[in-house]
C-alpha cells in the first residue's frame, strides 16, 4: 500500500486479473480459489490457480483473522491441506505476536538506579533540586 498519496495508482493491472470463488464448511474457515483470467474474462492458462485459506482465532481482544496460501492444484487438494496450513499460519502469527510483545517490553525506559546523578540531582536517582525540605 502506498505511504504517500502521490504514490497511489488506482489503475487495475489488466494482466493480473483473477476470478474469485469462495468455499466454506461453515465451521472452521473458508477457501478462496483465484482463477487467472484475461482482460476479457476468459481463463488464462499461462498462470496457475491460487488457493487461499482463511480462518480466525478467538483472543481476549476478539477474533483474529488468519490468512494463508495453500499450495494445491485442485480444490480437493486444498481442502485436504487446509488444516496443516491453518495450524502453521496460526503458529507463525502467535510467534510474531510474542516477538512484538517482547520488543514492546524491552523498549520500556527504566530510570537509572545507580551512582550519582549527572544533572545535579541526588545520587541514586533521587529528585533533582531538593525542594528545600530537610529531614532532621
Amino acid at each position: 500500500m502506498a505511504n504517500d498519496a502521490r504514490e497511489l495508482d488506482p489503475s487495475m493491472d489488466r494482466n493480473g486479473l483473477y476470478r474469485e470463488e469462495m468455499f466454506t464448511d461453515r465451521r472452521v474457515g473458508t477457501l478462496q480459489r483465484l482463477t487467472p483470467v484475461s482482460a476479457d474474462g476468459e481463463p488464462d492458462p499461462s498462470r496457475g490457480v491460487l488457493f487461499l485459506g482463511q480462518t480466525q482465532v478467538l483472543t481476549p481482544a476478539g477474533a483474529l483473522p488468519i490468512n494463508f496460501e495453500i499450495e494445491a492444484a485442485t480444490l480437493g487438494e486444498a481442502i485436504d491441506k487446509f488444516g496443516d496450513g491453518a495450524r502453521a499460519a496460526i503458529e507463525d502469527t502467535m510467534r510474531r505476536i510474542e516477538e512484538m510483545r517482547r520488543d514492546a517490553a524491552s523498549s520500556i525506559i527504566v530510570p537509572d538506579a545507580g551512582g550519582g546523578a549527572p544533572g545535579g540531582g541526588m545520587p541514586g536517582g533521587g529528585v533533582p533540586g531538593g525542594g528545600g525540605i530537610r529531614m532532621p
